[in-house]
């Protein structure tokens, strides 16, 4: 298998369909959900957690063929490796992008193991030949995000469109060496105003001159 190419998929109001109805098409669901698509559903069954959100779009019947093609995005969750196979292949002749849980011969994408702390957010993935090892990991990556991470981010955006009023872009040197120089530590302990010191001398903006940001 080739190497995979990462993307962060922006599926804000745009339709996704997940097949089955399961606890794994639960779990689907809640991260479609949760990046804001459109999730629609098609399963003869559904458990509560499908069936009671409002939501979701259930239909309640088996897979159409050709259906698929109304989606910019599938998932298939079923135990009928026949469906997998149908929905695999309309989605290819639709251009549509699509996965199949635990079975990699019917998908077109695959979905990290992805470890979160507001908005940052660590990818795991291993090509699709364990998942184990990407839930593993991102248990671990859960462990080091537990703290100071989101407020670093905080703190980095403000600067950097600081820096991008000041200079025209945001692309300069220093960033890579004010993050060696332990900033995460700085917030960690609540020095925010020393972490940002340390973070504007790095990149060579003062800090005394304001500096009006865009919005």
């Amino acid at each position: 298998m080739s190497a995979t190419y990462a993307v962060n998929l922006d599926l804000s109001g745009r339709p996704a369909l997940v097949v089955g109805g399961g606890r794994v098409a639960a779990r689907k669901v809640t991260g479609l959900l949760r990046a804001g698509a459109d999730v629609t559903v098609v399963s003869p069954t559904a458990v509560p957690e499908i069936a009671d959100d409002p939501d979701v779009r259930w239909f309640q019947r088996p897979y159409q063929r050709g259906e698929v093609a109304s989606y910019r995005l599938a998932i298939t969750a079923t135990d009928d490796a026949d469906v997998n196979a149908q929905v695999a292949s309309d989605a290819d002749s639709a251009g549509v992008f699509v996965n199949s849980a635990d079975d990699p011969a019917n998908c077109s994408f695959t979905l990290p193991a992805v470890a979160r702390r507001g908005d940052v957010q660590v990818a795991i993935s291993t090509n699709g030949r364990s998942p184990a090892l990407s839930r593993w990991l991102r248990r671990r990556y859960e462990r080091e995000l537990s703290a100071g991470y989101d407020q670093l981010l905080d703190l980095l955006s403000e600067v950097r469109a600081e820096v991008r009023a000041a200079k025209g872009t945001s692309e300069v040197a220093g960033w890579d060496d004010a993050l060696d120089a332990d900033l995460l530590g700085l917030v960690r302990s609540g020095r925010i105003n020393d972490a940002r010191t340390v973070l504007l001398d790095s990149l060579g903006i003062d800090d005394t001159v304001p500096t009006e940001v865009a919005s």
